[in-house]
C-alpha cells in the first residue's frame, strides 16, 4: 500500500431498494446482497481482505443497469452482476489488473440512462 491508505482499492456494490414496480429497478431487488456476500468470499479466498474492501453502498444512480458494481479508483462501473460473476471479477480485475469487458458499462449506457431520469 502507498501512504496512509488503508485500502488500495473499494469495491461499491449498490444495495439500494426500491419500492416494487419503480421502473427505474432496485439492485437489491436484483440479487446485490448476495453479490456483495461473494465478493467477500472471494476477496478472503484470494487474500485481498486487507487491501481491497467490499463496500455496501447506497443508490450508485444506475440501478435499471443492476446489479451495479463499480471499482475505485480505478472507475470501472459493472452492470448485471450476478453472484457467479465476481469470482471472475475477483480474479481478472482484482488480481490480474485487467476489466472484465463483458460486464462493463458502456459509455453509450450512460447516455441512455441519463435520457430516463
Amino acid at each position: 500500500m502507498t501512504g496512509d491508505a488503508r485500502f488500495q482499492r473499494h469495491v461499491f456494490i449498490c444495495t439500494n431498494r426500491r419500492a416494487p414496480g419503480d421502473p427505474r429497478g432496485s439492485c437489491a431487488a436484483s440479487g446485490s446482497e448476495e453479490v456483495r456476500l461473494r465478493f467477500v468470499e472471494e476477496l478472503k479466498k484470494h487474500g485481498l481482505g486487507a487491501c481491497v474492501r467490499a463496500n455496501k453502498s447506497g443508490c450508485l444512480d444506475a440501478c435499471a443497469m443492476g446489479p451495479t458494481v463499480v471499482v475505485y479508483p480505478e472507475q470501472i462501473w459493472y452492470r448485471c452482476v450476478r453472484p457467479d460473476d465476481v469470482a471472475e471479477i475477483v480474479e481478472k480485475h482484482l488480481v490480474n489488473g485487467e476489466p472484465v469487458e463483458r460486464l462493463r458499462v458502456p459509455a453509450e449506457a450512460w447516455a441512455t440512462l441519463e435520457e430516463s431520469d
